[in-house]
């Protein structure tokens, strides 16, 4: 099983995220059991109900919340997904 906490805390570049993102779809791939969201549309909305909650997240789990977040990267790798091949 994979420690994916582990794995985020691991990632300090581009690069690392590029990994990351590989490691999520083979997991998706090989352990699609282990997902409640296993379509697009279920995972976009998953991802927008926890970043409305995520303060909750860091809270309950004693970790400082992120400062200066650039949520135009987000919205640009996202949009950026729907074309891109």
């Amino acid at each position: 099983m994979i420690d994916f906490e582990q794995k985020i805390n691991e990632i300090t570049n581009k690069e690392d995220f590029v990994s990351f993102m590989e490691l999520l779809l083979s997991n998706l791939n090989s352990n699609p059991e282990e997902w409640a969201n296993k379509n697009l549309s279920e995972y976009l909305e998953g991802i927008a109900g926890w970043t409305e909650d995520m303060e909750g997240y860091y809270q309950n789990n004693n970790i400082p919340f992120p400062e200066n977040i650039n949520w135009k990267v987000f919205a640009n790798i996202l949009i950026a997904a729907k074309m891109y091949e």
